[in-house]
């Protein structure tokens, strides 16, 4: 496995362990609409009639293929961002945003920066974002594997600044 996805990976399991339940609406919601698009292409494909009698029927399944992978990429464009993490608030919080953790890992680089941001960053309840940019080589041993323990820590403090954060600025 490819350490940036791993990293991910990780990032979402720490951050589901200190209470954060992952929102999984966006996905679902894109998920549904590639279950759409499957529809379409399998009617396109396996529609009755052969060509050129459902010339009519082949226009509007490619123009909805399109019209429906367009959306999907607007989504992915404007919402989800570098997002790998959405979640809810938490049970017993007065906060009505959840958390949006958003990574940066460049090709050729070994910096790895890792941004924790309210879902709605317009909200009465929303905290400012924190960041770190870290190199990647102070997680890792020579072979390549992941110290989880420093990753763990690195992560779990700038959750900690985050819920600070918010404490310090209401």
């Amino acid at each position: 496995m490819e350490s940036k996805y791993c990293m991910y990976l990780f990032v979402s399991q720490i951050i589901t362990a200190n209470g954060y339940a992952e929102n999984v609406n966006l996905s679902n919601l894109k998920m549904g609409l590639g279950l759409v698009a499957c529809t379409i292409a399998l009617v396109a494909q396996f529609f009755p009639k052969k060509f050129p009698a459902n010339k009519g029927i082949l226009i509007w399944c490619i123009a909805l293929y399109v019209i429906v992978f367009v959306i999907l990429q607007l989504i992915m464009y404007f919402k989800e961002k570098n997002h790998i993490l959405f979640t809810h608030p938490l049970q017993d919080s007065f906060s009505s945003t959840g958390l949006a953790i958003s990574s940066k890992f460049p090709r050729f680089s070994d910096l790895y920066t890792l941004e924790i941001a309210s879902v709605d960053p317009k909200s009465l309840s929303a905290n400012p974002p924190v960041e770190f940019t870290k190199s990647v080589t102070k997680w890792f041993t020579k072979d390549g594997v992941l110290v989880e323990g420093f990753f763990r820590e690195d992560v779990e403090n700038l959750l900690n600044k985050f819920t600070l954060e918010s404490r310090k600025g209401k």
